[in-house]
């Protein structure tokens, strides 16, 4: 349980600098925007640092939960809905990884549509 508990943490420490320019989009601050942040990402959100704090949150879990690939599954998301995608070997597996997302606090919705289930279909 402690490893587990450590490799969380070192996981969440690793995403807080890829959240950081969110973070400062989310402020207003003119940097952000003068660094072309904001012209380029893929989405706008209305509530960027909730939604950063929402996808690292979401993947610490799929992480830390039993039977849940965790690694395997991509986090994003907009305005409270959070979308996953990647492989899972059963559909289990996905419902479980879509009871996570919605288990945390700001989750508007859960868009599983990116999930294949069976790594059969696994392109590493």
């Amino acid at each position: 349980m402690k490893q587990l508990l450590t490799r969380n943490l070192f996981f969440v420490a690793a995403l807080l600098p890829a959240c950081a320019p969110v973070a400062v989009a989310a402020t207003g601050d003119s940097r952000a925007q003068e660094s072309g942040y904001e012209k380029t990402a893929p989405t706008q959100s209305e509530q960027p640092g909730s939604d950063a704090w929402i996808t690292t949150k979401v993947k610490a879990d799929l992480l830390a939960t039993k039977d849940v690939p965790g690694m395997d599954l991509k986090v994003e998301t907009v305005n409270g809905v959070v979308s996953l995608s990647g492989h899972v070997g059963t559909q289990d597996e996905a419902d479980r990884a879509v009871a996570v997302a919605r288990g945390i606090e700001g989750v508007t919705r859960v868009d599983s549509t990116g999930i294949v289930v069976g790594h059969g279909n696994k392109s590493h």
